[in-house]
């Protein structure tokens, strides 16, 4: 993929997220408000689409953004199943991840741009990334509020998501017409699961009042 200033800028907010998220967890002391099983999934999708690590080198910056994506993703995990357990309650992080995993995986052996593991699994992660955040939504769902720094963490996350779309468009007008109809798609999903969440941060968070969804 073809560096331009919205992907840059895509990367940077997606690295944003994962610092700010950090920073909550360890200057709280707690994993509260933030899904497990979300994490989880990001962990799956990183592992899943960054195998050509052990096999192919595109550039350092390509190489070390993607360790760092990997790394910080089972970090954040580890805190969160061990040095801050007892902070994370499952009771309200119930959503069935099998039902993202499953389909994800079945579309990723129909769509794909080559009958193999490295692409099947290339496909299955953008599909499981655009649906990862299902599990934190539902969270929010739930408790009807979130602690300011969440909510920062998870715009930034959108952000992410949301600044790949013009960066396809750019893609498309500046290579030739050149299109990927998979991570288009995901992309436009993703930001679409997005679009409750950041009406309610626009107009309330940044606005410096609580976030709650309304009932």
């Amino acid at each position: 993929m073809a560096m331009n200033v919205f992907r840059l800028l895509g990367d940077l907010s997606h690295l944003a997220s994962i610092i700010i998220l950090l920073h909550k967890i360890q200057t709280t002391r707690s994993c509260r408000g933030i899904s497990f099983k979300t994490q989880a999934l990001y962990v799956a999708v990183f592992v899943a689409r960054y195998p050509d690590l052990l096999f192919r080198f595109i550039s350092f910056y390509n190489s070390i953004m993607k360790l760092i994506f990997i790394a910080s993703s089972c970090y954040i995990l580890y805190l969160m199943r061990y040095r801050f357990r007892p902070t994370h309650d499952p009771s309200i992080d119930t959503f069935r991840v099998e039902y993202l995993i499953g389909p994800c995986f079945v579309l990723g052996l129909i769509f794909n741009y080559g009958f193999n593991m490295t692409e099947v699994f290339w496909s299955f992660s953008i599909f499981l990334e655009s649906v990862a955040i299902l599990p934190q939504l539902f969270m929010l769902q739930r408790t009807g509020e979130a602690e300011t720094i969440t909510t920062h963490y998870l715009a930034a996350l959108g952000i992410y998501r949301a600044l790949y779309i013009p960066n396809w468009i750019y893609r498309y007008f500046t290579e030739d017409g050149v299109v990927d109809p998979i991570a288009v798609t995901a992309g436009i999903v993703q930001t679409g699961l997005y679009l409750d969440f950041f009406y309610v941060y626009f107009t309330k968070v940044l606005q410096g009042e609580k976030f709650e969804l309304p009932a």
